[in-house]
């Protein structure tokens, strides 16, 4: 049997805040699923509540829900509670520590570490960052410093186009720099701009100049696949992560 512990771990980082890093998320834990993988995703922290209006014993009420958190749901089952999935939730569309003080709240860094053990009998736990690798958590954390507790492996999430190797490239000398493992860097084509001819070498020129690889390319709007030189390619995320 395995526990929480025993499991694989992958961190999924990402240069800036909506460059995808919950869509590959969900990609890579569908991938994983239809090999036969026990999978589960954890975001540690979420902001910004997407608020509904629903009916319960005839009045209504104003419920709050996550749209990252849906999404991980709908991608890995829904047997584990959003308090699992992401215990610490708020509602401004801001950084975690100002969100939270919104609140009369505060991040609990410890808790974000916790959280991580809370998955059991699963063979790869997928760790989702909010916003960007140096986006902060607390007061005085980051994403980068959950990630250097946790020690594990990190993936990074990039733009496709135009500016993102310079972004890319201080992102991987910043994981770097704490001694962690770049496992991988994937590009989401977030928009599609037929226009911007740096999508054709982006990838070739990341790799080059920070010896990571850049693993594949998600076409805009695909859930399940992930693409090289235009072909289809299977990426065994198991060999990218660590317990």
């Amino acid at each position: 049997m395995t526990n929480a512990t025993d499991s694989l771990r992958l961190f999924v980082t990402g240069t800036d805040t909506n460059v995808g890093k919950t869509h590959v998320t969900c990609l890579i834990a569908r991938q994983s699923l239809a090999r036969g993988l026990r999978v589960a995703a954890y975001k540690p922290v979420c902001s910004g509540a997407i608020t509904s209006t629903s009916s319960l014993l005839g009045s209504d009420s104003s419920e709050p829900r996550w749209d990252d958190i849906e999404r991980i749901k709908a991608a890995i089952g829904r047997q584990w509670s959003d308090e699992v999935i992401c215990p610490q939730r708020f509602l401004a569309p801001l950084a975690p520590p100002i969100a939270a003080a919104r609140e009369g709240r505060t991040v609990d860094f410890q808790r974000l570490i916790d959280g991580a053990d809370r998955f059991a009998q699963v063979e790869l736990l997928l760790i989702e960052g909010a916003g960007g690798w140096l986006s902060p958590l607390t007061e005085t954390q980051t994403v980068a410093d959950l990630a250097e507790r946790l020690q594990v492996p990190v993936l990074i999430v990039a733009r496709t186009g135009l500016g993102t190797i310079n972004h890319t490239l201080l992102t991987v000398e910043s994981i770097r720099a704490r001694g962690l493992t770049v496992a991988g860097i994937v590009l989401n084509e977030v928009v599609v701009d037929h226009d911007d001819a740096s999508c054709q070498t982006n990838g070739e020129e990341i790799e080059a100049r920070s010896g990571a690889p850049v693993l594949g390319t998600v076409p805009h709007g695909n859930i399940l696949e992930l693409r090289r030189r235009g072909q289809p390619v299977t990426i065994d995320w198991c060999k990218l992560a660590v317990r």
